[in-house]
């Protein structure tokens, strides 16, 4: 007997995805006219087709995976060979070399120290913004051996061997005689465990040897990039604490002693390794006059403090590129998010933290350039706006793009997404080269002891005096907390310090945006920044403001 079963209707599509944005790869990072205005504006504009490439490689989806790669393979510390012999290696995985050598070979490395166009840190800060957007974590060694230049330029012999292969565009990754490779990396050794920011309390030793080098003797607390082809290290000499240049190599081809007790566990920033040296007879040379030490490695602190900045605003514009890709992607309730009022005034809030972030990094970068070229103008206005900038920024990086992960809802917290790594990354520049409270001190010492830096930004701000009554007012006010700030105690400066250099930021981005971004940016940021009503969150932003010429601001090639 036959027993007829039921068919059964064609099953559904379980697995069919819709309403789902499409990847975000293939485009141009560097078609942001925010970046390009800057680039112009900031004496850079022959560099514009350059930046495009990079844009364009660094949009790419073979550098997403590098990228990708670089973050879940993380780096390997070897302390000894199969024999037993030391070695103090770390290896990485071969996505984060390939990103090292774009970065070096762009000239995001050294390289601008040797080139005589005007501008040509400006298309270096540029070209570090939108190469540092699918992956930030290498851009530490990148950035110190930017950095190490001024310093070591204060020791001219020893900048007369190093330079030219500090300034390469090659990158020549391992551990060999520096003076037979092709290129090198800088690094820098300042922090100890028991005193951390407060370097005078460092216990590591210098002593001076008969061939004029000298040996060092101590352990450091949290020096990234091991790898680096060499190091400046802050020890005590009989002289008082000073700056030596120390390399894991030395001249003759034998390893210096540069042992890697482990590397750090950290938060984020984990394609970069970050270690704890130990240093024991460590050949050394002094770099600077001794008890100086301080002195002659703040020129790299300052310019590592450039970079936090500059990093700090290629992270919030990563992270709105990815928030506005999917929102005109994506329908909630029967519409695009895009189109809903309360997500239009996210999306458009987080554009105008963007626009005044890069159009500040940019002006610094710009200051940074003519005053290597003797602007004295310019360099008084760095003193102050450097630290000014590095807390701000660096402190409004993790609250963007907690905002713009949320636009992606769950969808950003998922670690395919890329927003956690960014999310994971954001606290760092914040802490590097000196905390919130770090930067907060320095502006206080720079009010206290160097007019002509007060003079100079003061100068900046009133540029734009008279062409919003907004800014003026908020100017007023910030001035008064100058004034006030100067006849108080130290106990109580140090306890408003915060306050005043939040005002002294958001007026310096304000007079910016007045004199440089379109009417409707800078009314929005006047708004919502320099009102005393305003909202506290994102999203926040008053009624009667052209939000669409906000959303148009927004990194061009993305909007779909």
């Amino acid at each position: 007997m036959t027993v007829d079963t039921p068919r059964s209707e064609p099953q559904a599509r379980t697995h069919e995805v819709t309403n789902q944005p499409p990847p975000l790869a293939g485009h141009d990072v560097a078609a942001d006219p925010v970046l390009l205005e800057g680039l112009h504006r900031e004496g850079a504009g022959w560099y514009e087709d350059d930046l495009h490439r990079v844009g364009r490689l660094a949009g790419s989806e073979e550098v997403l995976h590098w990228a990708d790669q670089a973050n879940r393979h993380e780096p390997e510390l070897r302390t000894h060979d199969r024999y037993g012999h030391r070695i103090d290696e770390v290896e990485f995985h071969p996505a984060y070399h390939r990103l090292m050598d774009v970065a070096v070979r762009e000239g995001l490395a050294g390289a601008p120290w040797a080139d005589t166009r005007p501008g040509a840190h400006v298309a270096r800060a540029a070209a570090f913004m939108t190469w540092s957007t699918p992956e930030s974590g290498h851009g530490c060694p990148i950035s110190m051996t930017y950095a190490v230049i001024p310093a070591l330029r204060t020791q001219p012999e020893l900048a007369a061997q190093y330079e030219p292969l500090l300034t390469s565009r090659v990158y020549d990754p391992g551990l060999s005689a520096p003076f037979g490779k092709r290129g090198l990396l800088a690094g820098m050794g300042m922090t100890e465990k028991q005193g951390g920011t407060d370097v005078r309390a460092n216990t590591t030793t210098a002593a001076p040897s008969a061939d004029g080098s000298w040996r060092l003797r101590g352990h450091k607390w949290f020096t990234s990039a091991p790898m680096n082809d060499v190091f400046l290290v802050l020890a005590q000499a009989p002289g008082g604490l000073s700056c030596f240049l120390v390399p894991r190599v030395l001249p003759d081809g034998s390893r210096n002693t540069f042992r890697i007790q482990r590397l750090k566990d950290k938060l984020g920033n984990r394609s970069n390794a970050s270690s704890e040296p130990e240093f024991d007879d460590t050949v050394a040379w002094l770099v600077g006059p001794q008890g100086q030490g301080v002195r002659t490695i703040i020129g790299m602190v300052a310019a590592t403090r450039l970079d936090c900045v500059l990093g700090s605003a290629s992270g919030i514009r990563a992270a709105l590129a990815q928030a506005d890709h999917h929102v005109r992607h994506r329908s909630v309730f029967g519409a695009k998010l895009i189109d809903q009022p309360l997500m239009r005034n996210v999306v458009a809030d987080l554009a105008v933290e963007s626009e005044a972030a890069t159009t500040l990094a940019l002006r610094l970068a710009g200051a940074t350039d003519r005053a290597q070229r003797g602007d004295a103008q310019e360099r008084a206005f760095l003193r102050l706006a450097t630290a000014v900038g590095k807390y701000w920024v660096c402190k409004r990086q993790p609250a963007a793009i907690a905002e713009a992960l949320e636009c992606l809802g769950g969808n950003g917290y998922d670690e395919a997404s890329g927003m956690p790594r960014l999310f994971r990354d954001a606290p760092l520049n914040g802490i590097w080269e000196g905390s919130g409270n770090v930067q907060a001190l320095d502006v206080l010492r720079v009010l206290a002891r160097e007019p002509e830096a007060v003079h100079a930004f003061a100068a900046e701000i009133e540029a734009a005096k008279g062409a919003d009554a907004r800014l003026d007012a908020a100017w007023e006010q910030a001035r008064a907390q100058l004034t006030a700030a100067a006849g108080a105690t130290s106990g109580e400066v140090q306890y408003g310090a915060r306050r005043l250099v939040e005002s002294l930021a958001l007026v310096l981005q304000a007079s910016l945006l007045v004199r440089h971004a379109p009417h409707a940016v800078a009314d929005a940021f006047s708004a919502s920044r320099l009102s005393p009503t305003r909202g506290l969150a994102f999203g926040t932003l008053p009624d009667g403001l052209a939000v669409d010429s906000l959303l148009a601001r927004t990194p061009a090639g993305l909007r779909g």
